[in-house]
């Protein structure tokens, strides 16, 4: 069976985010001052070949940990969707 998973992988929020910097200054620039805080991440979607929800849980856990997010400065969550 075939799953559609999501994941979102954003920098630690104790981190500096220089990308989220970047955006908020463009903002400001535009006169747009009304935004707080900006965070830049990643958003991967993957469909996942799998005998189940828990087994295309846990290879989509596995990919994120060992290709997608560095654990020293990110974080990252993982959605099953339709």
């Amino acid at each position: 069976m075939t799953y559609n998973v999501q994941i979102k992988v954003m920098p630690l929020k104790e981190l500096l985010d220089p990308q989220g910097k970047a955006v908020m200054g463009g903002l400001k620039n535009l006169g747009i001052h009304s935004v707080e805080d900006v965070r830049v991440g990643k958003h991967v979607t993957l469909q996942i070949e799998a005998a189940s929800e828990t087994e295309a849980k846990q290879i989509a856990d596995e990919t994120a940990r060992r290709l997608l997010a560095n654990a020293v400065m990110e974080f990252y969550e993982i959605e099953m969707i339709n």
